[in-house]
């Protein structure tokens, strides 16, 4: 769905999707499972630089919610997480800003997006903030035992017959450094 300028200078636009599986590319990051509930309002909002610089920002404001699958950080098994979120943001034209002089921006201005071409693309939206929803890590469980470093054999569901192997030789100085302190 695209929010265009000119649709939007007439009036708000109120929106309520549901955008299927596949429709948006979260690349390795996550996978959407079922469909993503999207609803909000799209208006202008006329920012006022000067007696004849008056620049068409677009305000969306909504929430979403759906249902993904993110890979396990340390074995990569696919963890299902359902994910939420609220947002309120302003998107100014592309280039509106260019050769501004260097400035101090405020904290709300961190906020501010950009837009092409007269329109606002609402899976672009909804991708960028599914995106920061996301975990830092996230684990299938508290326990993962994670993936072999040697085998790859993902040591949950199989046991692994690999040596600890050589230490790096670099650490070879504290070797035996705990039993030394004991004693």
């Amino acid at each position: 769905m695209d929010f265009k300028v000119s649709e939007l200078e007439r009036e708000p636009v109120e929106f309520d999707q549901q955008v299927p599986p596949g429709a948006i590319d979260y690349g390795e990051e996550a996978e959407q499972e079922g469909p993503l509930a999207a609803s909000g309002r799209a208006e202008v909002i006329h920012e006022h630089r000067g007696p004849k610089e008056i620049v068409p920002d677009i305000r969306l404001k909504g929430q979403f919610a759906g249902r993904f699958r993110v890979p396990c950080a340390r074995c990569v098994e696919p963890v299902e997480l359902p994910l939420s979120g609220d947002y309120d943001l302003i998107f100014r034209p592309l280039g509106v800003d260019a050769g501004a002089a260097e400035r101090s921006i405020t904290a709300p201005e961190t906020e501010i997006g950009y837009y092409q071409k007269d329109s606002l693309a609402l899976e672009d939206v909804l991708r960028e903030q599914v995106l920061l929803s996301l975990p830092v890590r996230t684990l299938c469980k508290p326990d993962c035992k994670g993936l072999c470093p040697r085998c790859g054999v993902n040591r949950n569901t199989q046991a692994c017959s690999c040596e600890e192997g050589p230490s790096d030789p670099r650490w070879e100085a504290l070797a035996g450094l705990r039993s030394r302190m004991k004693g």
